[in-house]
């Protein structure tokens, strides 16, 4: 047995193994102490190896699940090994085979997939570059597969855009050729595969094979040869881990340059799409839209979240159908019937998540109960279908993107009839436990069970007759586990028994006896379980292979739900919060009327509407204003509403208009990256040389407080010079918040900037934000007296309000001095006199805040009559 183990040992290499023994799978040596450490599993031991004891840990079968959860959390990948043998007619160890290969990104088990985001697999081939491009222009494949679903992409970037496509594709596994390394960090697990799965010909051949194909230009991903390498080497990755062919993918598509609004992983965290600043996943965008009814409309809101348009015909399809859903329930409230939305969305709530099983039976793991739910939701989907027609054609002309999202919910009825027929009406958790295919389905199957469950009729038919043949009043047939079925006459009638029976037991009042004619039966009631649940695993295979021809028109199906599902959780949080369609523009630009933060308007009572306009005539707006008084907020929720336009939703805003945009930057806040020895201010400077870098007159940027990191001058000279390239060399358009009062002479200089200010009033409690955007730039910036809101001792708030009145009365800040500007002064200067220097310590030891109004009047007399002497 241990000879076998090693070698499946060996071909599952530095995978965990979970070899199966009867009810446990086990693991040995270093697995078996990876594991316990893991999993908090008992350590024991089995045999010797050389002399030494091998360490053993094992899972229950039952639970595997649960183990396999955990594992996959920790970042492992597990071999899955079973016994495919009969143990009764096995000489030796039973046969055994590694069945699946389980890692981070190749979940298709319910169990263990997150039910509403996606686990991808990614693979990364780096291209080789000419010598005229520089090393960040290299070109780099990458191709990602959602085995749970069945789709699959690829593209090509450059290097330097590597981290942003990852970040969006945000893969749970991302595989590389062996001798690859890359300049970044990894979020995912990170496996190794060959180099030669990654070379050009054996890549295009894999896929070749796969679909089926003497091409792939059907795929339109000719000009991809680096991404065709990277996408061939996953397929085979993804294939070994499943041990049987992926007949679930059936098209390769590919993300164009172009397609969406790129957003980097900076901008992804500062605009809390789908998890906020400290990592949580409320509230975020995507955690107030979420109103999906499905897992896997929910999975597709994300995707949009992540991936806006910058095309607006496909943005102005998806906003056309959320507004023919909205009139057709206003037209239904009207009429006096209940709301097609919440029609829509009620029959939505009744699907089950059609994606992942679809993905199941292609990879046939289907469990008998997801066989049940899309048996009853097969039953409910005409329903929804004749519903969606209805929304479509009520007005009298149809929406097009409507019409298309209908169509594939029409399946074949076969389908549902099949499964009605073949899956019982409540089936068992799994195949195994018996009681999932459906009385009648199976004639041999029925008798099976008939024998198996209910033979009371028979015996006492038997029972009857042995009593009329014998003359024995008291014979009874009876069973028991130990001895089966038997005769028992008590001993005073022992003489009356014939000569076929045979005496099975002796009792201290009676015998048993046994017949031919009850062995037979014997035998046939005590097969009849085990031959049923091996027949109901028969007849569970064959079902599978007959839903497989199903499988693309349930995928398509499924893919129309969500989108639909999508679709109808945007509708209902437009009409439940007011947000309007926003116009789309061709030329870059951005005209917001009474816009408004679609997370932190519902947080708080009452939200400040504020309006925005960026264009050609206006590209920068010089923010000014209190900290705490809605700068930051303001900035966000331009870059929010600009990216809900892109995804097709409405938005927070009484009316919209939103151009293209190619990228959307942040810069707002910053943390020391302690473990990359890099400060607030170089992580500053580091974000911002990527937006002078990469932005384009078609991008969104938004600079926060920038150059405060560092001193005043080298901090205001910093922010000027961004601005000014951000304005007349990217000409982006810029929302750059301030402190710097300095810049706000800026538009003096280029009137493409404008300044504007959020208010805020003092009061005799102190200072009160009214959040409201005006024009202009801020009169003052409120510092202290926010400081006051915050807690800071009365003491410290008078001192600084004295500071204040000092600088301000000098007009500016004292010069910055060089390095070794105090030790020059000091060598070139005359010495200080004395007393005067005197008079100036103590002046310096006083504590105006800390002396009653004695000591103070003592202390002014004392400082007058020195003055008196100096004179």
């Amino acid at each position: 047995m241990m000879q076998q183990y090693l070698r499946l040992k060996e071909e599952a290499g530095p995978l965990l193994l979970l070899y199966r023994m009867g009810d446990f799978y086990e693991l040995f040596y270093e697995d078996a102490e990876r594991a316990s450490r893991l999993l908090n599993l008992t350590l024991t031991k089995r045999g010797t190896s050389n002399g030494v004891p091998i360490p053993m840990a094992g899972v229950p079968v039952h639970a595997l699940e649960q183990y396999l959860g955990r594992l996959v959390a920790a970042g492992e990948s597990v071999a899955i090994c079973e016994q495919i043998g009969d143990p009764a007619a096995s000489k030796g160890p039973v046969e055994r085979r590694i069945v699946r290969i389980v890692t981070p990104g190749t979940l298709t088990d319910e169990a263990l997939l997150p039910a509403k985001a996606d686990r991808v697999l990614a693979a990364v081939q780096v291209g080789r570059r000419s010598a005229r491009q520089s090393p960040e222009n290299t070109p780099v494949g990458l191709a990602w597969l959602n085995l749970a679903s069945g789709e699959f992409r690829l593209t090509e970037c450059t290097l330097a855009l590597l981290d942003s496509e990852l970040h969006r594709i945000d893969p749970a596994e991302v595989v590389l050729p062996d001798s690859l390394e890359l300049p970044i960090d990894l979020d995912g697990a990170r496996s190794r595969a060959p180099d030669w799965h990654f070379e050009a010909d054996n890549a295009r051949s894999h896929l070749l094979a796969h679909f089926r194909l003497d091409s792939l230009d059907s795929f339109d991903v000719g000009d991809m040869p680096v991404a065709i390498c990277a996408a061939g080497a996953l397929l085979r990755y993804a294939a070994r881990t499943q041990s049987q062919a992926l007949s679930h993918i059936q098209t390769l598509s590919s993300d164009r340059a172009g397609q969406y609004v790129i957003l980097d992983p900076v901008t992804r965290r500062n605009l809390e799409l789908t998890l906020t600043l400290q990592g949580e996943e409320a509230p975020t965008l995507f955690s107030i839209l979420d109103h999906c009814r499905t897992p896997m409309g929910s999975r597709m809101l994300r995707r949009w979240l992540h991936h806006p348009l910058r095309d607006n015909a496909p943005v102005q399809a998806r906003q056309q159908v959320i507004a023919t859903l909205l009139q057709h329930h206003e037209y239904s409230l009207q009429h006096g019937t209940a709301g097609s939305l919440d029609l829509l969305q009620d029959a939505l709530r009744r699907m089950p998540d059609l994606e992942r099983i679809s993905s199941r039976l292609a990879l046939r793991a289907a469990r008998p109960r997801e066989l049940a739910s899309l048996r009853d939701a097969l039953h409910t989907l005409p329903a929804l279908h004749e519903l969606l027609h209805h929304i479509d054609t009520a007005t009298g002309s149809t929406d097009a993107r409507l019409t298309q999202l209908c169509q594939p919910l029409a399946l074949d009825s076969a389908l549902a009839a099949l499964l009605t027929a073949s899956i019982a009406e409540e089936p068992a958790l799994l195949i195994r436990d018996g009681g999932v295919v459906a009385p009648g389905y199976d004639a041999e199957l029925d008798e099976l069970r008939t024998l198996a469950a209910d033979n009371g009729d028979f015996l006492l038919q038997i029972e009857a007759r042995e009593r009329e043949r014998t003359g024995i009043p008291n014979l009874r047939v009876e069973y028991n586990r130990v001895h089966g079925f038997f005769i028992e006459v008590t001993r005073g009638q022992t003489d009356k028994v014939p000569d076929d029976y045979r005496r099975r037991q002796t009792l201290k009042n009676a015998e048993r006896y046994i017949t031919p004619e009850l062995k037979s039966w014997e035998d046939k009631v005590l097969s009849a379980k085990d031959r049923a649940l091996a027949r109901e695993k028969w007849l569970f295979e064959q079902l599978l292979d007959a839903l497989a021809q199903y499988v693309p028109n349930l995928s398509a199906a499924a893919t129309a739900l969500a989108e639909l599902d999508t679709l109808a959780a945007l509708g209902e949080h437009a009409r439940t919060h007011g947000w309007v369609a926003p116009e789309l523009d061709e030329q870059a630009g951005i005209h917001i009327v009474s816009g408004r933060h679609p997370v932190v308007e519902l947080s708080i009572e009452r939200f400040t509407p504020n309006h925005c306009t960026l264009d050609n005539t206006r590209r920068m707006l010089l923010i000014t204003g209190p900290n705490m008084g809605g700068k930051s907020t303001y900035m966000r929720q331009i870059a929010l509403i600009a990216l809900l336009a892109r995804t097709g939703s409405f938005v927070p805003a009484q009316q919209a208009r939103i151009g293209r945009i190619d990228r959307i930057f942040t810069r707002i806040g910053a943390a020391d990256d302690l473990a990359g020895g890099r400060s607030t201010f170089m992580m500053e400077m580091t974000e911002a040389a990527a937006i002078l870098a990469a932005s384009t007159p078609n991008s969104l940027v938004l600079m926060d407080e920038i150059g405060r990191g560092t001193s005043t001058y080298d901090g205001l000279s910093l922010a000027w010079a961004i601005a000014w390239r951000l304005l007349t060399h990217n000409q982006a358009l810029t929302l750059f918040a301030t402190h710097y009062f300095e810049l706000t002479r800026l538009p003096a200089e280029q009137p493409l900037a404008a300044n504007i200010h959020l208010a805020a009033a003092e009061s005799g409690s102190g200072i009160v934000f009214l959040h409201e955007v005006r024009e202009g730039p801020a009169s003052r910036s409120y510092g202290i007296q926010v400081a006051q809101r915050a807690g800071i001792p009365q003491p410290v708030i008078r001192m600084a309000a004295r500071e204040l009145e000092k600088l301000e009365s000098q007009g500016a800040p004292s010069p910055q001095l060089g390095l070794f500007a105090a030790h020059q002064a000091t060598e070139t200067s005359e010495p200080v006199a004395p007393a005067l220097q005197a008079l100036h310590d103590e002046l310096a030891a006083l504590d105006p805040d800390a002396l009653t109004p004695r000591e103070a009047l003592d202390a002014l007399y004392q400082l007058k009559n020195r003055f008196a002497d100096l004179s």
